[in-house]
């Protein structure tokens, strides 16, 4: 009676960390970026489309908090996604989220502009983490070295990392980048 009581313990501790586990893994926080192409301030949701014309609608609340341009000061601000968003179609956003399919829920975005975003696709193979660079060589053999911005997101895809951990040599990723003074400056590497 005792062992089948350490059994029945034991099995409701395992049922419970599986069921600890799954609920983290839906939290999970991933990235994308597109351009808005529509903003529903009465259903508070922004659809993006990305750069393969998949279309990712994202539900948004008071706690969703909305980075600037950096022109407005890299302004960050929670509940403020309404009062920014009117009239965004057309820019280009970077979206943390967690869920899945249509069940996308947005924890922050990061204005990214208007026209502004070019997108590379490559082989990481350098990677100077004091200089805070990339280096990515494209099928066509060419090679470029990016300047990775502190507030970079990676998403690997097994969710979002810490900018300082952009990339492993031999990794192919998608890097989307804008130009700054001559420097091409990376604000989201996506795992390929």
């Amino acid at each position: 009676m005792h062992t089948r009581s350490v059994a029945k313990l034991f099995l409701a501790a395992l049922m419970i960390a599986a069921v600890a586990q799954l609920a983290i893994a839906e939290d999970m926080v991933h990235a994308v970026e597109g351009v808005v192409t529509k903003v529903d301030l009465t259903g508070k949701t922004v659809v993006v489309k990305t750069a393969d014309g998949t279309e990712h609608a994202f539900k948004y609340t008071e706690k969703t908090t909305m980075h600037g341009l950096k022109d407005a000061g890299h302004m960050t601000k929670t509940g403020a996604v309404d009062t920014y968003m009117k009239g965004k179609e057309g820019t280009t956003l970077l979206v943390h989220y967690t869920g899945e399919g249509a069940e996308k829920s947005a924890v922050g975005f990061r204005d990214l502009g208007k026209d502004t975003v070019k997108v590379s696709e490559g082989t990481v193979t350098k990677v100077d983490k004091a200089a805070r660079t990339v280096t990515v060589k494209t099928e066509d053999g060419s090679e470029a070295t990016y300047h990775v911005a502190k507030d970079a997101t990676i998403d690997a895809g097994h969710g979002v990392m810490k900018g300082a951990d952009y990339a492993k040599e031999g990794e192919k990723v998608s890097v989307h980048y804008t130009e700054d003074a001559g420097k091409k400056v990376v604000h989201f590497v996506h795992g390929l």
